[in-house]
This record gives structure tokens, sequence and C-alpha cells, in this order.
């Protein structure tokens, strides 16, 4: 597909755009850019059609739509991909969906027959849709970023987790080890230890059928008289990560620490971690967290936002400066 204004390499100023999936992140990465969010109207008819009226031109500027897919995940997707075609239609010289959690992350392949790969067709719709660029956050496999054809910002939160841990937590921890709740999780696992200078352990699951819960089975590695911090990518119900608790837990570790980006807690997953033996979590804001579900992890709850971390990769973009050089890569 060949939009017409991919020649014309000339963006006006950075517009920028909120679905109603994450109000409170889109108004701080608003704050960071010290831009207004552009005013826009999302209606919901009484037969669940959405509709989306812009309050003002986008025509010639260079326009970002801050939308994360996660719950309600349907209306999400679904809104984002109606905002970006109305963009298009207005003209707009650039659209970046910006979707700090990107939907269908785990249909990322063929496992058995007869599936889907769902991954790759909301990759295709955000790019029929009319998007030129996309920016995410960890999503759950990297092939994911080869599924668009678009160019597009894939960027992790762990930075920002590690830079917490290191500074806040690490000093007080006695021999601490890092566990990776799962062998798939493995090589990610380790850019975790290696940042933070500590040693690697892992669990090895296996999962049964195709139910969300898994069985969790052996611990590789030694945790006895340790500090344990758990490093996973997105906590869904928190069966593994419960799993990986106990295992380490039978196993003789000290305290227990949960390190993940994206906190998506459906279900009852906010009880379950409620009720673990863990002294605290660390997560960011990439998923709205209900006051309910922030209520039951009171005090043993730490949620850093990655609002300033898009804000500046949004100013860079649009600058046509480096990205990497942020991360020092």
């Amino acid at each position: 597909m060949h939009h017409p204004h991919h020649d014309l390499k000339v963006y006006g100023g950075i517009k920028l755009f909120a679905g109603t999936g994450l109000p409170e992140l889109a108004q701080k990465i608003a704050g960071y850019l010290n831009q207004p969010l552009s005013d826009c109207e999302v209606i919901e008819f009484p037969n669940e059609n959405l509709f989306v009226k812009l309050k003002g031109s986008a025509r010639g500027q260079d326009v970002y739509v801050i939308q994360t897919t996660s719950s309600p995940v349907h209306r999400n997707l679904m809104e984002l991909l109606i905002m970006i075609q109305t963009l298009r239609l207005d003209s707009a010289a650039r659209i970046t969906a910006v979707v700090p959690y990107l939907c269908y992350g785990r249909s990322d392949k063929k496992d058995q027959p007869r599936v889907p790969i769902t991954s790759r067709l909301v990759a295709d719709m955000i790019e029929v849709a009319g998007a030129d660029r996309y920016m995410t956050l960890d999503p759950h496999a990297g092939q994911v970023q080869g599924f668009f054809s678009i160019p597009g910002d894939v960027l992790t939160a762990s930075h920002l987790l590690i830079g917490h841990l290191n500074a806040n937590l690490k000093p007080s921890m006695k021999d601490p080890v890092v566990v990776s709740v799962d062998l798939g999780f493995a090589k990610k696992g380790r850019n975790y230890a290696a940042d933070m200078d500590m040693p690697i352990a892992f669990i090895e699951k296996r999962r049964i059928g195709n139910e969300a819960k898994a069985e969790a089975l052996t611990l590789i590695g030694e945790v006895k008289d340790r500090d344990v911090v758990i490093v996973d990518d997105e906590v869904d119900t928190g069966g593994s990560i419960a799993q990986a608790v106990n295992v380490v837990k039978q196993n003789g570790a000290r305290d227990v620490y949960l390190v993940f980006v994206h906190a998506i807690l459906s279900d009852n997953g906010a009880e379950r971690l409620a009720s673990l033996p863990i002294r605290q979590i660390i997560t960011t804001d990439s998923a709205p967290l209900s006051g309910e579900k922030l209520e039951r992890l009171k005090g043993r709850i730490t949620i850093l936002s990655v609002a300033p971390m898009l804000g500046e990769v949004i100013l860079r973009a649009h600058e046509g400066r480096s990205v990497g050089e942020l991360f020092n890569e």
C-alpha cells in the first residue's frame, strides 16, 4: 500500500490525540511535551457502533494517536482504528499510532493446527486504517515487529524498572537473584540480570491444553536464602507469577519482588497478587488499573510512568533524531 503523501516529507507541528483507553497517560505525555491534547469526540451509539469527530483540523500535521488496547480490548482497538482513519481522511501529514500495550500479542505464531496469528491481523488493521508509523512497549514476542510493514519504535520499559530497582531496592537486598517466570522470557530475563548485576534462575513450566492456566514445574538455579526478583513482560490473571512465587518460596527464597511492564490483572488477578507472600510489585502505567485493584495492592505496588519516555520518543520522531541514543544504543 502506497500513500501518495509518503513522498512529501514535510510535516507541520505535533498534534496529540487520545483515545478513551488511557486518558491519564495521554495527559501526562501531553504535559511532558507541553502540548495540549487535541479535542475530539468519541461517541458510542446505542447499537455499539463508534463515531469519532475531530474538533479541529489536523491537515498537514504530524499526528500521534495515544491509545492502549487493554480491556475493553475490542472497543479500544476499534477506537484506535477509527481515529486513525478519521485523521487520514482529514489529510494529516503523518500518523503515528502510540499503543503502549498492544493486544493479541500472545497470538503470534501457529503453535498448533488450525489457529490464527491474530497479532499479524492487528498489525495489518493498524496499517490499513492509515497509520504511517507505530510505537509500542514490550510486545510479548519480538517477531511482532516483523508483522508491520510500516516503520515503528518498539520500546522497552525495562530501563525504567531496572533504574528504580537499582536505586531504591537493590542496596538493601541480600544476595539478590533474578528469576525468569518461564523459559520463553529467559532471554529478556538475562538482560534484566545483566543490567542489575545479579545471577539468574529460571522456572520451567509446561502448558496443558488451551486453558489460560499453566503448570509450573522445576526451578533451574539457586534461590535459597536469597532475595528474589521475578521478572515478566505482562501479568494477566497472575497464574504464572503466583506459581513462580510459590516455587521460589518452596526453594527457600527470602523476600520476593515482582517486576513486570504491563499490569493487565484481569479477572481476579489483583486479588491473587495481593494474597501472595511478596514484598513489592514494580510495574508501569501502560494499562489502566482501577481504583479497586490499586486499593487491594496498596502499599505493595509502585507504578512508574512511561509518559516521559513516550513523550521523549514522540519528540525525537517529530524532529527526526535518533531514539536509540536515548537508551545509549
